[in-house]
């Protein structure tokens, strides 16, 4: 039967064909880059401030870097723009603070002033308005090595430290990561250092003065209470006048208990590590902790600062480009994807390498009672996944779900496993009130916080996304439709309705007017809306809200698709909304469109066929190492307008799960015609 139906595809319409050779050759190239151990980790780019701060870490620390120092310059002037700047992203335009951290770490890396490349950078710093113009974690490096005052730094006093749960403010109304990059730093900030740049200068060091407007007075730090009030930002005023007031008395500094809260911030610190020596499997706040543990008294030979070394080490990534570091690794992101790829690919379902990567998964679920997500949810009983996969701590509600539906399309007999149920539960529990998920903590949308001080360190609030929650929404579906459905047992599967139905009313007040959903974690409203339509899909049934919604979302959809079959959409929409869905072609953003479309419309829609042979003809091809695809732009999100990222695997995973899944449709629709036939 199978037989005839592929003959009929071939006769009436090559497409499909040609999909299922793109998809084959996908497949090699996926198993071609398995690791040893059973699982995918591809490469995640960002932009240059990470290698800067590691070149900066290991100053810092006194570590030798002689031995990679061509091959971090060469990584660095590879990034630069043409006009001499660094930006967040390739695509976007020079950013000041970028600009002057490559500048620092390329004359820390012996690079001479009077190079080409660093005349340009200068010069580029200078149209900016100067390293006056730098954000706070940039200024808190600068400080550090003596190229400006401690003043011109956020206070940041300890005792935030000691602020209760409870409290409208504290540590745990911060994002996971905003949290673990601030709490050493209120360490740094209090002792202040000073350390040596290579011409051994420590305080008042002239080693930058050619990136200041005017070198004799390098004031940055003085936001204004008068724009603040002019623009009613109400809650930036009472900020900065809490700031200024700390500024008049010292930051604090002679209270008498600053040593316990010392201690306390050091325990909280050593607590959070993880046995791999990470803090939360992301650089800063690794470079942050081990920069706080050294100046209290942690000698490098501490088994706790050894291991984060050794640590940041396996970030770096020396390749043709040079020697750089991530900003993150994603074992298990990438894992569970690529799952999802292969198995709706139709092949290899069965092959004893699949069955192995399921193992590593499962082996690596968190079933211990630990991280910050228990501060506001200690009852519930563990059982998510993490980003990184080796990172106990800070599961998150993505990963996890992912995670599920790759179990789940692997081996749909697997419901009833006892990881699955223990992930529901866990996910079920992170629920916020608002019905969404956010992606690592309970209810941390206390969004005034936007306007602390130092808010230009990125987004420091995990708040509930429509694109996390049309995931979950995704994950719930497949569970209660199952025909296995039973085997969760009916209290799970009634608290799962119940929480679908609240997550639904989330995601349809998040819809914008025009039709699609932003994405938080995802470029951008392309991504989110693909998320929330395939959530959508086993709830519409019965629901007029939902067909309406769905109904406008492949509209708009249909609307933004590009004359070459594809869907593009640049960073530059978190910033105009009105260029939602504009912008070039790319694989991974065709991919979510045609996931989207296929889940509601039939194969043969035109502007699924076009996206299709879009995806069929930018493949590239690489003999017996298989095919893939490649993002001209940066398609993910760590935080919107501060740091892009791009995902190695994005351009591959992604486009064969549009391709499987309309090789999938297409023999359902042959089926279903040659069966009327019979």
């Amino acid at each position: 039967m199978q037989r005839a139906i592929g003959q009929f595809m071939d006769a009436l319409d090559p497409l499909p064909a040609k999909s299922l050779e793109s998809l084959r050759s996908a497949a090699v190239y996926a198993f071609d880059n398995i690791k040893e151990d059973n699982h995918w980790n591809g490469k995640v780019l960002s932009n240059a401030t990470f290698t800067a701060e590691y070149v900066f870490m290991r100053q810092a620390l006194g570590l030798d870097l002689s031995k990679d120092e061509e091959a971090l310059r060469r990584y660095l002037l590879a990034d630069q723009n043409i006009d001499g700047s660094w930006g967040i992203a390739p695509e976007c335009p020079g950013d000041v603070s970028t600009t002057t951290e490559a500048y620092l770490a390329l004359k820390i890396l012996k690079l001479p002033a009077i190079n080409p490349s660093m005349c340009k950078a200068r010069a580029f710093v200078i149209r900016s308005g100067g390293a006056t113009k730098t954000r706070s974690f940039t200024r808190i490096w600068l400080a550090s090595f003596g190229l400006l005052t401690w003043d011109e730094v956020p206070q940041l006093p300890m005792e935030f430290m000691l602020l209760p749960s409870w409290s409208p403010i504290n540590i745990y109304t911060l994002s996971s990561w905003a949290r673990l990059s601030l709490i050493p730093l209120l360490l740094v900030r209090y002792h202040q250092p000073t350390y040596p740049l290579p011409n051994g200068t420590c305080t008042n060091n002239d080693f930058l003065d050619e990136l200041w407007c005017r070198p004799t007075d390098k004031s940055t730090y003085a936001p204004s209470l008068l724009e603040a009030l002019r623009k009613k930002e109400m809650m930036t005023f009472a900020f900065t006048v809490l700031d200024t007031v700390l500024y008049y008395v010292g930051g604090l500094r002679k209270l008498p208990f600053r040593g316990y809260v010392r201690q306390q911030i050091v325990q909280w610190i050593l607590h959070h590590q993880e046995t791999s020596g990470d803090w939360a499997g992301y650089s800063p706040p690794m470079c942050h902790s081990v920069m706080a543990l050294r100046l209290e008294g942690f000698s490098l030979d501490d088994p706790a600062v050894n291991r984060a070394v050794e640590a940041m080490e396996r970030y770096t990534i020396e390749d043709k480009h040079g020697k750089w570091c991530q900003s993150c690794v994603s074992h298990l992101w990438d894992t569970a994807l690529m799952t999802i790829a292969v198995c709706d690919s139709g092949l290899f379902l069965g092959d004893e390498r699949l069955q192995q990567v399921v193992q590593w998964m499962k082996a690596r679920q968190h079933t211990e009672a630990r991280g910050d997500w228990r501060i506001y949810q200690p009852t519930l009983a563990a059982g998510g996944w993490s980003f990184q996969g080796f990172v106990a701590q800070y599961p998150d509600v993505d990963d996890t779900a992912a995670v599920i539906i790759a179990l789940l399309k692997e081996d749909p007999d697997s419901i009833d496993a006892p990881c699955i149920s223990r992930a529901v539960n866990w996910v079920l529990g992170m629920q916020n009130r608002d019905g969404g998920w956010g992606a690592f903590d309970y209810n941390n949308n206390q969004t005034y916080l936007e306007k602390l001080s130092f808010r230009d360190m990125g987004t420091i609030c995990d708040p509930s996304t429509a694109d996390v929650t049309g995931r979950i929404l995704e994950c719930f579906g497949k569970l209660l439709t199952s025909p296995h459905r039973q085997l969760l047992g009916a209290e799970l599967l009634k608290r799962m309705r119940t929480s679908s139905e609240r997550a639904l009313a989330f995601v349809l007040a998040q819809q914008e007017k025009i039709g699609p959903w932003y994405g938080r974690w995802g470029v951008n409203y392309i991504y989110g809306t693909s998320h929330v339509l395939c959530g959508l899909f086993h709830f519409f049934v019965d629901d007029d809200r939902v067909r309406i919604s769905i109904r406008q979302a492949t509209q708009w959809l249909k609307s933004v698709q590009n004359s070459d079959g594809g869907w593009g959409e640049g960073l530059v929409t978190y910033h105009d909304p009105k260029r939602a869905g504009i912008g070039a072609s790319t694989p991974s953003q065709t991919a979510w469109a045609l996931m989207a479309l296929l889940a509601y419309l039939p194969p043969s829609d035109e502007a699924i066929r076009k996206g299709i042979t879009y995806l069929v003809v930018t493949q590239s091809v690489h003999g017996k190492k298989g095919g893939t695809w490649t993002d001209r732009i940066y398609t993910a999100t760590g935080f919107p307008r501060c740091m892009y990222l791009q995902y190695e695997y994005y351009p591959h995973y992604f486009p064969m799960m549009a391709l499987g899944r309309y090789v999938q449709a297409v023999r359902c629709s042959v089926s279903q015609s040659s069966n009327r036939q019979l």
